[in-house]
């Protein structure tokens, strides 16, 4: 047995309209047309979005050789 819960929607005027002609269109009720497109929605992978590159910065060249722990440590405690 299936079961189907009534709810209340707003809808703008113009949506439903087309909501309207397109059930019409298709020869099926708004519900039903609704009903599928919330379901293609909620059954479909969320879309990707490929995301901007990172920024890049020119911070120069550096202070001090990393490698070279005394002046490493000059530069770190100020001297």
């Amino acid at each position: 047995m299936v079961f189907h819960m009534k709810t209340t929607l707003n809808i703008s005027d113009s949506v439903m309209r087309e909501l309207k002609r397109e059930a019409a269109k298709q020869g099926c009720t708004m519900s039903e047309l609704v009903e599928r497109a919330l379901r293609a929605l909620l059954q479909s992978p969320p879309a990707t979005q490929k995301l901007p590159p990172l920024p890049e910065f020119d911070m120069g060249q550096a202070r001090v050789d990393v490698a070279d722990r005394d002046a490493l440590y000059e530069v770190m405690e100020g001297q």
